[in-house]
């Protein structure tokens, strides 16, 4: 796919949903598709990289898959470590992308709070594609941790009530200096957002599609970008004042 003749979304948001049922489907152990599903993220980030994406942000571990078995929850912990490892994060830092983490990382071991840490420092100055990886997320706990914030504003007194608005929790919201999602892509068949973005996504386009996302190629994120690039986005406007 070309960029320049194709309408490219600023901002995609993924559901990377199919991976313990493709590894079902080939009679696998269970990690293997969360394995492969970590090689399709690098796939699709430097995709999005090659064809000038600026943000991607990735729904990698909700604050609800803390309920799966210890055992998985375990596992995913050791493949998140290895995927932040000097050499696969270095590719991308020397690609120009930005790394940032949205959640509440203090539940994860210490060794995973340092290297996020690490990766997010080197490469903050980065200034190509931006990738949100979401861990430890849920879309309540983050409007829940801006309103806290702001409560707490309220409290100290440099707050008024009043002054309390749409705008002011834009600005303590994940992700709220940057642009909202335009377009959500979820893998693997399911048709809902699973408390993802749920402040972001007032007017992100929604698209599904049945492929596990270990099985997400380039192609299929094509055909997700050939649909968005026919929607007509109106923002609650008509088509006449859109198209005017």
């Amino acid at each position: 796919m070309s960029a320049d003749n194709k309408k490219l979304p600023r901002h995609i948001a993924i559901i990377m949903d199919g991976n313990n049922r493709w590894s079902k489907q080939h009679n696998n152990s269970q990690l293997s598709g969360h394995r492969k599903g970590a090689l399709q993220s690098r796939t699709i980030t430097n995709y999005c990289a090659d064809l000038g994406i600026e943000y991607l942000t990735l729904f990698v571990f909700s604050s609800e898959n803390w309920l799966r078995p210890k055992k998985e929850v375990s596992s995913l912990m050791a493949l998140f470590l290895s995927v932040l490892q000097q050499r696969e994060v270095n590719k991308l830092h020397d690609r120009n992308i930005k790394i940032n983490f949205i959640g509440d990382s203090s539940r994860f071991p210490k060794k995973l709070q340092e290297k996020m840490h690490i990766v997010k420092e080197l490469t903050k100055n980065n200034t190509g594609l931006t990738v949100n990886v979401a861990a430890n997320y849920g879309g309540r706990w983050d409007i829940a941790n801006a309103a806290k914030d702001i409560a707490e504003k309220v409290k100290q007194g440099s707050l008024e009530p009043d002054g309390i608005n749409q705008e002011l929790l834009q600005k303590h919201i994940s992700i709220g200096d940057i642009p909202e999602p335009d377009l959500c892509i979820r893998t693997g068949g399911e048709k809902r957002i699973s408390n993802f973005l749920l402040w972001q996504f007032a007017y992100t386009e929604l698209y599904f599609t049945d492929t596990f996302w270990p099985d997400f190629s380039e192609n299929e994120f094509d055909l997700a970008l050939e649909n968005y690039a026919k929607r007509q986005r109106r923002f609650g406007m008509v088509s006449e004042q859109v198209e005017s």
